[in-house]
């Protein structure tokens, strides 16, 4: 034992081991409160247009489909037109088996000849009995039988005309004619082939008068249609040509539901030009009708009304608004200096410049015509690194971008994500208004 010393050396081992020991720890918690700082994702906020738009699909037609049919029966004997065929009105384009039809007017007209000649002698005989009966050698009966046969041959021979008018309708029938000047977009039949027009017109030839006219019948969710109007601007796409969009117009939006595995659509009529005849009839049109539209406005991904901050310890503290806030919470270094560093930056004019600009002292967005769709929500601009709330009303909205008004400029760097941090925690911290939601996914 060294005498010098009034402690063991075991003693002070044990003591220099613990004051390593408290250096390590010492250093670990220096490097923990070191964390990496948050990066955030950020975008710039934009002006420019935002449009709400509906989306169908449907089916392109022509304008304008004439079905050509038979009304009498018998067999194709001849086709005329075929698919594609430029037709005028009146032309010649099918005919039918005329051996029947031309018998039968054969023989109404023998009964008409008949009903003719029996109507001659009823009127002789008619004329010689009341000849009989001015000199006393007739009687009042036989007068009134012959007025009577006269007249029933009379009768005869106007229904045999009738008859004969009819046969030769028919017989005209069978010669096909287009009704309309157009193109031949459908053939249903084939030399041959027996046609029955007993209980309805068989069709034989779909005839477009006019190509260069379309329309795209769509099928519009019920959820949807209270947006759509006659007048509207459509635009649409078919995968015959996926990188051209045609432009139309909605002509008609038909009042009679369709039910489909308990899903109910309307129909809607969309007018749309096609002189180089590019879309072809039975094409499937993707189509979106532009509904509601704000231009020139400031606008945000919607990501940025979704995004909260988490919290990082050590670096910001959350605290609670007071005054003109109204309770909101926001961020800062320990107060709330970079919030109102930001505000005077702007000049407090966001709010001004938007009242100003509707005239109605700040009242909020205009009113459509659908109502007022503004709703209030936040954002927050990255200002020296750190987050800053931002109230905003919010007005129209799409799948990407969302129209705000508020105490915020063009070029302002909104944030929208993290793209790193360090040790953070997932939530705000407790006690705040946003607690207990996941961080950057709590709307407001």
């Amino acid at each position: 034992m060294n005498k010098k010393s009034g402690m063991p050396v075991r003693g002070r081992s044990a003591l220099v081991l613990v004051a390593i020991l408290g250096a390590a720890l010492l250093g670990s918690l220096s490097s923990c409160n070191r964390a990496a700082p948050v990066q955030f994702r950020t975008m710039p906020i934009e002006r420019g247009d935002v449009d709400v738009e509906v989306t169908a699909s449907g089916t392109i037609n022509p304008d304008t489909t004439v079905q050509v049919g038979t009304q009498v029966s018998g067999t194709i004997k001849k086709i005329f037109a075929n698919f594609n065929f430029h037709v005028k009105k009146g032309q010649l384009i099918a005919m039918i088996d005329t051996t029947f039809l031309a018998s039968d007017v054969e023989d109404v007209a023998a009964s008409l000849a008949k009903a003719k000649a029996q109507e001659d002698l009823a009127r002789s005989t008619d004329e010689r009995e009341k000849a009989l009966f001015a000199k006393g050698l007739a009687a009042q009966s036989d007068i009134d039988q012959s007025t009577s046969n006269y007249e029933v041959a009379k009768a005869t021979t106007i229904s045999a005309k009738a008859a004969l008018d009819q046969a030769k309708i028919n017989l005209a029938y069978a010669y096909i004619r287009s009704p309309v000047t157009g193109v031949v977009v459908n053939r249903a039949v084939d030399v041959g082939q027996t046609v029955a027009a007993s209980f309805s017109t068989p069709t034989l030839f779909a005839i477009s008068t006019d190509l260069t006219k379309m329309q795209v019948q769509a099928d519009v969710d019920e959820a949807d249609i209270g947006q759509v109007k006659v007048g509207q601007a459509a635009h649409f796409t078919v995968d015959a040509y996926p990188n051209r969009t045609f432009d139309g117009k909605v002509s008609q939006i038909r009042l009679q539901p369709q039910t489909t595995e308990n899903v109910v659509s309307y129909t809607v009529m969309v007018d749309v030009a096609n002189p180089d005849l590019a879309l072809l009839p039975g094409m499937t049109a993707n189509i979106t009708i532009s509904v509601q539209e704000a231009s020139d406005v400031l606008k945000v991904p919607l990501a940025a009304l979704k995004f909260f901050p988490p919290h990082q310890r050590g670096k910001w503290n959350f605290h609670r608004g007071t005054g003109n806030d109204s309770g909101a919470s926001r961020w800062a270094r320990g107060d709330s200096g970079a919030g109102d560093r930001h505000h005077h930056h702007h000049g407090g004019q966001g709010e001004g410049r938007f009242a100003e600009r509707q005239g109605d002292s700040g009242a909020g967005f205009r009113h459509r015509e659908e109502g007022d769709s503004t709703t209030h929500g936040r954002i927050f601009i990255l200002i020296d690194g750190k987050p800053v709330r931002k109230a905003v009303t919010t007005g129209l909205r799409n799948s990407g971008y969302v129209e705000i008004e508020g105490d915020v400029r063009e070029g302002d760097q909104v944030i929208v994500g993290i793209l790193s941090s360090g040790p953070v925690t997932a939530t705000p911290p407790a006690g705040s208004p946003f607690g207990g939601s996941p961080g950057g996914m709590r709307r407001f």
